[in-house]
């Protein structure tokens, strides 16, 4: 049986293949898509994703994922930053979005808790950008999110160098606040840093042949667009590394990965370079002041991936003939 994923992006090009890779794959079932602010502004993502459910992959009303509107701001506060020359304006590198019209329909953000509701224990929840439409759920219903099976997030970096600063990595700066919340209250989380994500490289002789092979004829032109950006700052990179593809696939594939398991806390500097470094406690003792006064909740951190197993899996999965273009 397929499983059930609630998915909370930010929409940029690797949460949109993570997207399509999801709608093609039988076993997952996409139930809802959150949209928020991150790569690009939320009224973008809605107007990207509503595209792609009714545009681009000819899915029955009824298979549909439910589009709810997240957040438009970080519980930082502060001026959001977006990156339109990594994904595009829409999210999708060089291309625009057929009949963008404002005010379409979309569900209200408290539409996450009907589905909570309806899927109970059989719910994932994989969350591939910011972190703030997550968190105010637990602020909101912290006893109803303990009803969800497994959470998996794409974010942070482990004794690795982030992507943003030295030491952070996007999805976290972005929000730490969100972050730090998340990880405080949310059990049964597993973390997908950049340790593994940064590997999960997709050359363009693999974007070519899913191209030539499959049915969703956005893929290489957003992906090209994604790796000329890579290309620019590193000539010695190989493809592009699809970090949100990797997070979703985890949902079936854990035997993929090998995990360790660790507290871990949010730097909360809302300016420099260890602003969102992600810090994982690994002394035996842990935090003796802690200890005297509650359980510490470890989470469970991805540090290795079989890249075998990934190319397997996204190629046979991205080359299927499922949709018919319109």
């Amino acid at each position: 049986m397929a499983k059930k994923v609630l998915l909370f992006g930010d929409i940029g090009i690797d949460d949109i293949v993570a997207i399509i890779y999801g709608y093609l794959n039988d076993e997952i079932d996409i139930v809802g898509v959150v949209t928020e602010y991150g790569n690009i502004p939320q009224k973008n993502a809605l107007a990207t994703v509503r595209y792609l459910n009714e545009q681009v992959l000819t899915i029955e009303e009824s298979q549909r994922a439910t589009l709810i509107a997240g957040a438009e701001n970080p519980m930082t506060a502060e001026p959001v930053e977006f990156f339109p020359e990594i994904h595009g304006e829409y999210g999708m590198g060089p291309i625009t979005p057929e009949n963008v019209q404002d005010g379409f329909e979309l569900e209200n953000f408290f539409t996450i808790i009907d589905l909570i509701d309806e899927y109970g224990d059989e719910l994932y929840i994989v969350n591939i950008g910011r972190l703030t439409s997550l968190a105010t759920m637990f602020l909101l219903y912290p006893e109803r999110m303990k009803k969800i099976k497994q959470i998996y997030i794409m974010g942070g970096a482990f004794w690795e160098p982030g992507n943003v600063t030295a030491v952070s990595e996007a999805n976290i700066h972005g929000d730490p606040v969100a972050a730090q919340i998340v990880l405080t209250y949310a059990e049964q989380v597993t973390i997908i840093p950049l340790n593994v994500t940064k590997n999960a490289i997709v050359t363009p002789e693999m974007v070519n042949y899913i191209d030539q092979n499959g049915s969703v004829d956005i893929v290489k032109p957003m992906i090209d667009y994604y790796y000329d950006f890579y290309k620019k700052r590193d000539s010695s990179v190989q493809g592009s590394p699809l970090h949100d593809v990797l997070t979703l696939m985890a949902v079936n594939n854990e035997e993929m990965f090998t995990f360790e398991e660790y507290p871990v806390h949010v730097v909360q500097a809302t300016k420099g370079t260890e602003r969102g470094q992600t810090i994982a406690d690994i002394r035996p003792f842990g935090n003796l002041e802690e200890e005297t006064e509650k359980e510490i909740m470890k989470h469970r951190i991805a540090f290795e991936f079989d890249y075998r197993e990934f190319f397997r899996d996204f190629m046979t999965t991205m080359s299927r003939q499922r949709f018919k273009l319109k």
